[in-house]
């Protein structure tokens, strides 16, 4: 029943984890695709290549989206190459295996995950809301977490990131509405991917990361991507403001 044929999709982070697994699932539901990566060219090739086999138009583009002249020149490109801008995915972002407790965690530190997490989604939904606002229509659907619902011990800068976007979503929602601009948030628990890995693949991690899920198991990027592909299409035209939780039960919050 899902269908984004003839709709241009806009998906940053995409070179990897639920970023990749959405480019793959926005291209066989028929949308024309961009996606950006940070340093992993190799694998955007990959993705790109995988996700043309359904048919469409799949490009991508290094981008810092840190950077504001970056993501301008990410949302132009995507508007240039694709003929239009329908949805964006803000997803780019950065989690740190290692424990970063509050007295130890540095300006530096704390500045790049704000610059990494927060500033990338402000940047590219600045430029693309733009877009949609003379449109008179689009979706936006933005990344966060489960810590930044509950919170993240020892990872207190990356669930402050993360419970930022929330907020961001539900300003943008009201504010957008009137411009026919759905913006909505997709929260994931612990998701298995290459940024997790470090602590899933110890006996020890994987204890720790399902201990709480009612489930008893991590999520696949591709389970994330799911709720991301139905927050895009027609069968969520009166959804917007909302957190989508895709946790195991892990968060029974929205």
């Amino acid at each position: 029943m899902i269908s984004l044929a003839g709709k241009a999709a806009l998906i940053t982070g995409g070179s990897r984890g639920i970023g990749a697994a959405a480019v793959r699932m926005f291209a066989q539901a028929g949308a024309d695709v961009v996606f950006n990566y940070y340093r992993n060219k190799d694998a955007a090739m990959q993705v790109a290549q995988d996700a043309r086999k359904h048919g469409t138009r799949v490009e991508f583009l290094k981008a810092d989206l840190g950077k504001m002249k970056d993501a301008k020149h990410l949302v132009d490109f995507t508007a240039e190459r694709l003929g239009k801008l329908d949805i964006l995915v803000a997803n780019a972002g950065i989690w740190p295996a290692e424990d970063r407790p509050i007295e130890s965690l540095s300006e530096r530190e704390w500045d790049e995950m704000m610059r990494v997490n927060l500033k990338s989604v402000y940047s590219v939904t600045h430029f693309a809301a733009a877009r949609m606002i003379v449109q008179k229509s689009g979706k936006i659907i933005a990344i966060s977490s489960t810590a930044g619902q509950r919170g993240e011990a020892f990872h207190a800068d990356y669930a402050a990131s993360k419970g930022a976007i929330i907020s961001f979503v539900k300003g943008l929602s009201t504010e957008l509405a009137r411009h026919g601009i759905l913006v909505n948030c997709v929260a994931p628990g612990w998701v298995d991917t290459d940024m997790s890995k470090p602590i899933l693949e110890t006996k020890a991690g994987w204890k720790f990361a399902t201990r709480s899920i009612p489930l008893g198991r991590v999520a696949t990027a591709e389970e994330v991507a799911g709720p991301i592909l139905f927050l895009a299409s027609d069968l969520a035209t009166f959804i917007t403001g909302e957190v989508f939780n895709v946790n195991g039960g892990a968060v029974l919050c929205g």
